[in-house]
């Protein structure tokens, strides 16, 4: 081949391999897929990244650990990440920044059993509570019981891993800190225990978004992030809208999460997720960068614009 020739099959290859890389996007799962992904799954199902012009590949983390460390690695372009963690993520020099929300509530829970004896936090004292993760557990469940004039001091925490239903049908436990609420009750009935569940954010924990979407800070400009979420959005209102067509969807892409937990997680989750995910309430980030100091998780809280944009 001439020299000339040559060049310009390079300069193609070239081309193509940026126009893929421009294309593709990985997002990394904060857990294994489920109803609370719905609104990507929706999207992919739709073909509303193909229509945006990305190749989006979701991927569940093989420890959920490792997604904000792999995030601001370069590992994945787009990680799922908790709210409260991103300010623990900052605190611990891991520069992450928040462009997007997927679930716009908590979905934490104090639980009990709905036949026991606990029917307010009040009657908390005393208890045993069982809890997964220490940290901003801790702090929610220290300013619930504080609302009700109970001190952290006053109950017994004890750490029964991820096993929360189990110790608390078995008798291990009073009360348990962490369960989701829209799968633990679900989980509880259809083992044939009815669940009473607390709310932080009626218990004096400011509210919080569960669920974001976070990149690395050095990827905030990429172009391909608000296609990315104006897709998202397109699956969440779609979902909303045609709640049985999207779930029919769904288990069209995972057939394993046909089941009744599955199915009625699906429901509980649908009126939590945001229908603007890209919009940033700065008031609510700072309200609980506030909570995190006082709670004594962090010791300043971060500028908003520090963690979080709002694309265009």
């Amino acid at each position: 081949m001439t020299r000339p020739i040559l060049l310009a099959i390079a300069l193609s290859l070239a081309a193509t391999g940026q126009s893929h890389a421009q294309k593709r996007l990985t997002v990394l799962l904060e857990w294994f897929v489920n109803p609370d992904h719905a609104p990507l799954v929706v999207a992919q199902e739709l073909g509303l990244f193909e229509e945006a012009g990305l190749e989006v590949e979701l991927l569940p983390p093989s420890d959920p650990s490792i997604v904000p460390r792999a995030i601001a690695s370069g590992q994945a372009d787009i990680g799922i990440h908790y709210q409260p963690n991103l300010y623990l993520d900052h605190a611990a020099g891991v520069p992450l920044i928040r462009v997007g929300t997927l679930v716009e509530t908590p979905l934490n829970t104090v639980t009990v059993l709905a036949d026991g004896p606990i029917e307010s936090i009040a009657d908390l004292a005393g208890k045993r509570i069982g809890y997964s993760v220490s940290g901003f557990q801790d702090a929610m469940l220290g300013r619930m019981l504080e609302s009700a004039g109970v001190a952290l001091e006053d109950v017994e925490l004890i750490n029964v891993n991820f096993s929360l239903s189990p110790s608390l049908i078995g008798g291990q436990v009073d009360a348990t800190i962490g369960g989701f609420r829209n799968f633990e009750l679900t989980q509880m009935q259809l083992e044939g225990h009815e669940g009473r569940a607390f709310f932080p954010e009626e218990h004096g924990v400011p509210v919080y978004d569960e669920l974001i979407f976070v990149t690395r800070s050095d990827l905030a400009d990429d172009d391909r992030l608000p296609r990315f979420l104006q897709a998202v959005e397109r699956g969440a209102i779609h979902l909303t809208n045609h709640p049985e067509e999207s779930w029919k969807l769904f288990i069209r892409a995972y057939p394993d999460l046909d089941d009744p937990l599955n199915r009625q997680a699906w429901i509980d989750t649908l009126p939590r997720f945001a229908k603007r995910p890209m919009a940033l309430d700065r008031t609510r980030y700072r309200r609980f960068g506030a909570f995190m100091v006082e709670s004594g998780l962090i010791e300043a809280a971060p500028t908003v614009d520090t963690i979080a944009v709002e694309l265009q």
